[in-house]
């Protein structure tokens, strides 16, 4: 292999001669190389702190501290990172010491060997662009790499937004599909009064719906950033007047008008609670999918000895020894997701506190967790829409043989017969000795048109007109937000 020598100030290390990345990001390589897992993995990480350093850069020309020729070529360099180059030379580990400062050296040496490139000169050659006294301009780990998650996570969420309102949509879809399919409801896991089962899917819906507003709700700790704190909050090596203009530049490259710079550089440098917030936000969703996700194990457990009220799509054979078996993988699959959220929310509150006076050195694992959760879970919230939602059937046929066995249906008619009566009609129901239509009959206490008046589906279930809160997602705009989606639009869809 070829190489190309690089110094820092531990001394000299050979860096692969190809490579844009240098002695600093070498040095990580031999240290941490634990995760087996690149922040590359994260394309909204890298594109983020691109634009941080881009906005540096800006700012830094603007205030003299960088002369146009070098300028130019720093941001074009930043600006091909933004648009999804050079992610592969993004090779630290997610796990890693000293607070993000390899990940930051990474992208200063990657901008800097780039530009080196564009201005027609060998990588390396830092007397003339300077990862440190160049790209690093007017700036520490410290406020650049906090800046940097906090962008990624909001483009993160976004896009979880966006996964969130079609799984909502696909919910009401069905709502609507089983608006007239009668049901047992259940509480404590025992039969109770009827509903439908688009009551019960329209009900999914609203969940979603309540968590959108939450993820939403959220964001705004986000834009709420430290840059021109440098180190701990001083803003030393940073002139005055410079957190000012990065963050005009950082407003106009992002299309972020809400980004602001905190008002307390020292207490934003060291605080990281908007970190436990975020994570907060994505457990409270996860959660809430993990639950109708087992709601849809149970309706659909069976086929025969169970609940059988659904039908789930059938993905994949379930046995190596059962002939014939289909298991509920996807929603299996989206509750792992879940539980791996709340570990990691652990994870973040524990880091959070383990900082210490100034900084936390610890915001390298929170960046990965969060990441990771808010990416897991808009794939997870995907597929749980493409390859279960959609496809999910109504066993019509059974779900009206367990409405007219059952018991609960008496509760509609306690108001006319009496408790007492109802509770008897229910006993002798429960003993095998008829339906509870056909007791009431015989028992004298309402005619035959008088109970199938009060034990209608619409009676039963309450359900009146439908009611939209939300306007329908036409086919078109549903296609056209999973393109963006696909492409990693980062606007906000929501």
């Amino acid at each position: 292999m070829t190489v190309r020598m690089e110094r820092d100030s531990l001394g000299a290390l050979a860096v692969p001669a190809d490579a844009y990345w240098g002695v600093h990001t070498a040095r990580a390589l031999e240290n941490f190389g634990i995760s087996r897992r690149e922040i590359s993995v994260y394309p909204d990480f890298m594109v983020a702190y691109a634009q941080v350093k881009q906005a540096a850069l800006r700012a830094n020309r603007d205030l003299g501290d960088i002369d146009a020729e070098r300028a130019g070529y720093i941001d074009a360099a930043c600006q091909e990172i933004i648009d999804g180059e050079l992610h592969d030379q993004f090779v630290v580990g997610v796990i890693q010491g000293g607070a993000g400062t390899s990940t930051n050296m990474n992208v200063n040496e990657v901008i800097a060997n780039r530009a080196l490139e564009l201005s027609g000169r060998e990588k390396g050659d830092y007397d003339y662009i300077s990862p440190l006294d160049h790209v690093n301009r007017s700036q520490s780990t410290n406020d650049t790499y906090p800046s940097a998650v906090k962008l990624a996570v909001v483009y993160g969420m976004r896009k979880l937004i966006s996964e969130l309102e079609l799984l909502q949509h696909s919910f009401r879809q069905k709502g609507r599909e089983f608006r007239d399919v009668l049901k047992v409801g259940r509480t404590q896991m025992q039969d109770a009064v009827p509903m439908t089962l688009g009551q019960e899917f329209r009900g999914f819906a609203s969940t979603m719906g309540e968590d959108i507003a939450w993820v939403r709700d959220a964001m705004p700790q986000l834009f709420v950033l430290n840059l021109g704190a440098t180190a701990i909050g001083t803003g030393i090596t940073a002139r005055p007047g410079y957190a000012e203009s990065v963050i005009y530049h950082l407003r106009e490259i992002t299309g972020e008008p809400r980004l602001e710079i905190a008002a307390d550089l020292i207490e934003a440098t060291s605080d990281t609670g908007v970190f436990m917030s975020s994570s907060s936000v994505l457990k409270r969703t996860a959660m809430k999918l993990s639950k109708i996700c087992n709601d849809l194990r149970l309706l659909s457990s069976g086929p025969q000895a169970g609940l059988g009220e659904i039908s789930l799509p059938a993905r994949q054979a379930g046995s190596s020894i059962m002939p014939g078996k289909v298991n509920p993988v996807i929603p299996e699959a989206v509750s792992q997701v879940a539980y791996v959220i709340a570990g990691s929310d652990v994870t973040i509150t524990m880091a959070s506190e383990a900082g210490q006076l100034q900084l936390n050195a610890f915001e390298p694992v929170m960046a990965h967790v969060l990441q990771q959760n808010v990416t897991w879970l808009r794939r997870a919230v995907r597929t749980l829409r493409i390859n279960c939602i959609d496809g999910i059937t109504a066993n019509r046929e059974r779900l009206d043989a367990m409405v007219g066995s059952s018991v609960g249906v008496v509760t509609a008619l306690t108001p006319t017969i009496g408790y007492i009566r109802a509770a008897e009609v229910a006993k002798a129901a429960l003993r095998g000795e008829g339906t509870v239509r056909d007791l009431v009959i015989d028992r004298g206490l309402l005619t035959a048109d008088e109970v199938d008046g009060l034990l209608n589906p619409e009676q039963l279930s309450n359900q009146g007109p439908e009611t939209e809160t939300m306007p329908r997602m036409t086919a078109e705009l549903i296609a056209s937000i999973e393109r963006q989606l696909d492409l990693g639009d980062r606007r906000n869809l929501s």
